[in-house]
């Protein structure tokens, strides 16, 4: 099932951090794939905002993992590609 468009802009509003880069990533993966995602996947990507910015950067940019299994599979979710 993909998602609904109510769940998609509260998490583009909750994308919406303060900081350029995580912004940037976060804001780029919903364009991307956002309505593709299904229920369980918007809940990962949930979960994932309510770390804090700098936590959540280190993650997504690779320089920290998360030790829980379904945070790191939300990493992997969002985490942009490496060229």
């Amino acid at each position: 099932m993909k998602s609904d468009h109510t769940t998609l802009n509260r998490l583009r509003w909750q994308c919406r951090r303060g900081m350029r880069e995580l912004d940037e990533l976060l804001l780029a993966f919903l364009e991307a794939r956002g309505d593709a995602l299904d229920e369980d996947e918007l809940a990962l990507v949930a979960r994932l905002l309510e770390f804090p910015d700098q936590l959540l950067l280190d993650w997504l940019m690779g320089a920290a993992r998360p030790m829980d299994p379904s945070l790191a599979e939300a990493v992997d979710l969002v985490r942009p590609p490496r060229a």
